[in-house]
């Protein structure tokens, strides 16, 4: 990672400890995930060492969290004017992209490193399945990783946060809840793979069972680099017009 990918991210950083975004999306995201999961596994979730309940609305939390988080990375730039000043600096456009992106991932690696306290809190009850407990924070760090991608590639279309937003949370409904689709409806067993295959939760429900599997993990990868070459593409066009 080169100096200048850091020197992004730290400002980004900067930006976002700066003002009061970090603090109240990280207090709404350990919040929202804690009453969740106390909600609705009643007695089991204070009865029982097992997170499976916990994690399980991790996703649906991301579609919400992750858009309040990225919205304005690139679409507050554009407004305010300051994306024609980041292209005369000397810094190439993958290069922005992967600092931004560096940023955002540290600040929601950051959160989900504070539900740690869920697990140790609950250790009383007896010992956590070590290779479940590992899956399951392997998959919520790789999934973060993708809808982070997803999100800033979808605030590098539009200069009105709430817009970015909003696309992000459709798109990011959309691949979370795709395999749903198998249990409302009956699909042939051609399209049930493909929807699964390119479903956030089928992959990320896959580890969470303690299959970490090489296949759920490049999966997240492919499509963080998916979205992150879109959004270098996306920076390039802009930049030319």
């Amino acid at each position: 990672m080169t100096n200048k990918i850091l020197a992004i991210a730290r400002k980004e950083l900067k930006g976002y400890f700066n003002s009061p975004i970090a603090y109240i999306v990280a207090g709404v995201f350990l919040s929202s995930m804690t009453l969740l999961y106390f909600l609705f596994n009643g007695p089991r979730a204070t009865t029982i060492a097992d997170l499976r309940g916990y994690f399980d609305f991790l996703p649906f939390v991301f579609i919400i969290i992750i858009p309040a988080i990225t919205m304005r990375s690139w679409a507050e730039e554009r407004r305010a004017g300051t994306e024609e000043l980041l292209f005369t600096l000397p810094l190439r456009e993958h290069e922005l992209v992967l600092g931004k992106f560096v940023a955002t991932f540290v600040l929601v690696s950051g959160m989900l490193l504070l539900t740690l306290v869920v697990p140790i809190s609950l250790s009383f009850l007896g010992d956590f399945d070590a290779g479940q407990l590992v899956g399951q924070y392997l998959g919520a760090f790789f999934l973060g990783m993708a809808c982070v991608s997803v999100g800033l590639f979808m605030s590098a279309l539009t200069k009105n946060q709430i817009v970015a937003f909003l696309a992000t949370a459709l798109v990011l409904f959309a691949l979370v809840a795709a395999n749903f689709l198998n249990s409302l409806v009956s699909l042939p067993d051609f399209l049930t793979r493909l929807v699964n295959l390119v479903s956030f939760r089928f992959h990320y429900e896959t580890l969470g069972k303690g299959l970490i599997a090489t296949v759920d993990l490049m999966y997240f990868v492919i499509m963080s680099a998916l979205f992150l070459f879109l959004n270098v593409k996306v920076l390039v066009i802009k930049k030319w017009q």
